[in-house]
């Protein structure tokens, strides 16, 4: 039996590579990146396949700006039409996917001092890198980077993400490795936070119970957002999605998603210890994400839908709780790595065709009858 081995060709990506005018910088078959700059003079790269494209931002957190499939765009809308080189959270939110941490996540609290989802989202790459490769899946590109993290007596880490396409794939493969570069054990938080837009009339299904244990609403008023007369409805719609959960898998545009809503959900995984989500369209398409629960053990559900950004945060899978730092260290909601260990956090997310949504319909029906 013959037996594939990867063998992939790697190239070194360098600043002075991305300037005003694109340029294809690698091609293999039906996969092509080429790079340029847009007019922030944010670099990005821009890599296709037979089945659409997606643009990263290799410097800048190496954040998916884009992603488009089959004609269809599946980032979230916004009131940025490209990205603005700046390390502020909301000064240039509009991307598909950020990592978020490692030091914190999640809105800052009492006695906090860190930004909003830490210093990963924007945070400057010193190594950018594309490679070409083929395994038992078939051809791929990945694009990687590298990012090392020093404050004097406090943390220092290396973060190591890929983003990984393959030539006929809408799906893409997604991780995030961070190493423990101090002598003592080390405090990781981490996010991915993916950003669907949001079809009218589809359905969320996912690989948890549909009820008030497992779906927990929050009904507080976002201290990060200022509120404003829309407010009132959006936290009595809540309050009828908490007794009912099941009141928000239909994506009506009525809803009043102003400024945003946020869901806890407990998942469960499957026998390969993958957790589901899926938003299935009218049409029978689907955007879909999969993360596994014992890397991430908590997941976010968030939706604003608004005249300036419209996003279906479907599934943001988490390590640890979302409360910020002070909040999370307190209920012992932080894990821990010891000098030199590693932690792994592995994503798929993208878009699937009829035929393939059934498959992960009943996928997620087999994880919710053995509950």
């Amino acid at each position: 039996m013959e037996v594939l081995i990867d063998m992939s060709t790697k190239i070194n990506l360098y600043p002075h590579f991305f300037t005003e005018k694109e340029r294809i910088i690698s091609e293999a078959g039906e996969l092509r990146a080429s790079c340029f700059k847009y007019d922030s003079g944010v670099a990005a790269l821009r890599v296709t396949n037979k089945r659409g494209e997606i643009i990263v931002l290799p410097y800048q957190g190496q954040q998916i700006w884009h992603v488009t499939f089959d004609d269809r765009p599946l980032h979230m809308k916004s009131i940025f039409e490209e990205p603005v080189d700046t390390q502020d959270y909301f000064s240039t939110y509009g991307g598909f996917f950020l990592h978020c941490g490692v030091t914190a996540v999640g809105v800052p609290g009492l006695g906090d001092t860190h930004p909003l989802h830490g210093e990963l989202p924007n945070v400057r790459y010193q190594e950018a890198y594309l490679t070409h490769g083929q395994d038992e899946q078939g051809c791929y590109i990945t694009i990687g980077g590298g990012y090392t993290h020093k404050a004097a007596l406090n943390h220092h880490y290396m973060a190591e993400p890929t983003i990984k396409m393959y030539e006929d794939s809408p799906i893409l493969d997604v991780s995030m490795k961070i190493t423990n570069l101090l002598h003592r054990p080390m405090e990781v938080m981490y996010l991915g936070h993916i950003n669907f837009r949001p079809v009218d009339y589809a359905e969320l299904m996912y690989s948890a119970p549909y009820d008030s244990e497992h779906v927990v609403v929050n009904v507080n008023v976002p201290t990060h957002i200022k509120s404003g007369a829309c407010m009132k409805d959006l936290l009595a719609y809540l309050q009828k999605v908490k007794e009912t959960p099941a009141l928000h898998h239909i994506i009506d545009p009525s809803a009043p998603y102003d400024p945003e809503g946020v869901m806890f959900i407990k998942y469960h995984a499957d026998k390969d210890g993958l957790a589901h989500t899926l938003q299935v369209h009218p049409d029978g398409y689907a955007h879909y994400a999969t993360h596994r629960p014992d890397q991430m053990d908590n997941v976010i559900r968030w939706i604003a839908r608004t005249p300036d950004h419209d996003a279906m945060g479907m599934v943001l899978p988490l390590n640890s709780g979302p409360g910020g730092y002070s909040a999370e260290k307190a209920a012992g909601n932080i894990k821990t790595l010891a000098p030199g260990a590693k932690m792994h956090f592995d994503m798929q997310m993208g878009l699937l065709e009829p035929g393939l949504v059934d498959r992960v319909k009943q996928k997620i029906e087999d994880v919710k009858n053995v509950i």
